[in-house]
């Protein structure tokens, strides 16, 4: 049977991600899996994550987890969110530096320490919810109006080297890229399983895409 593998490396609110994906995932089979074969043989993978970069790495590394992250992008459509999606990334500077997975060009930093908006000064970490502005088409963004608002936690924030991975941002004292598209990889800052509609339209679409733009 047709499974999407909800990848389990010990970082991440699995249970929410995975009930959100099964409630659109119809006839396809939801798998939160560490096993590498369940992996590699499912249709779609969520690569979910939260906590330290540094964390995240060592265990992705200490499990072999990372080669099957990057062997499984290259093949299938693969959802990144949150840490996940910084992970995907060259480099974090949390953690004092922190070199992640460089399956997109790019880096991870921190939000600027001390951040105004409207005369207020913003808090670190962004939490809460806030718009994504949508920065092309893309199968991913089929019935979610540009400028919805998902929810987010987060301290630091994708910077990806080229213009055209940037698939949406978000402003936050600075506009940032708070959707990142490259290849296979679809990549959110965001969590799509608390933000209502939005985020399951987002894990629907996920469920129909075919990888690619």
């Amino acid at each position: 049977m047709a499974s999407i593998a909800i990848i389990d490396y010990g970082m991440g609110n699995l249970h929410s991600i995975a009930k959100a994906t099964e409630h659109v995932a119809g006839k396809l089979r939801v798998r939160v899996t560490s096993d590498h074969d369940d992996i590699l043989a499912a249709e779609r993978v969520v690569f979910p994550g939260v906590g330290a970069i540094r964390d995240c790495m060592a265990e992705l590394q200490r499990t072999g987890l990372d080669r099957v992250v990057a062997e499984a992008a290259r093949h299938k459509p693969l959802l990144g969110v949150c840490l996940g999606m910084q992970a995907l990334l060259a480099h974090s500077e949390e953690n004092d530096g922190t070199n992640c997975l460089g399956l997109v060009p790019g880096e991870v930093v921190r939000f600027p320490p001390a951040m105004e908006e409207n005369g207020e000064r913003l808090k670190i970490p962004h939490m809460g919810w806030n718009r994504v502005e949508q920065a092309y088409p893309h199968p991913m963004w089929q019935g979610i109006p540009d400028g919805s608002r998902f929810y987010f936690v987060h301290s630091y924030y994708a910077a990806p080297q080229r213009e055209a991975d940037v698939a949406a941002t978000t402003p936050y004292g600075v506009e940032f890229a708070s959707v990142v598209a490259h290849g296979n990889i679809f990549a959110v800052q965001f969590h799509p399983e608390k933000s209502q509609h939005a985020g399951l339209q987002l894990l629907a679409n996920f469920v129909a895409w075919n990888g690619g733009s």
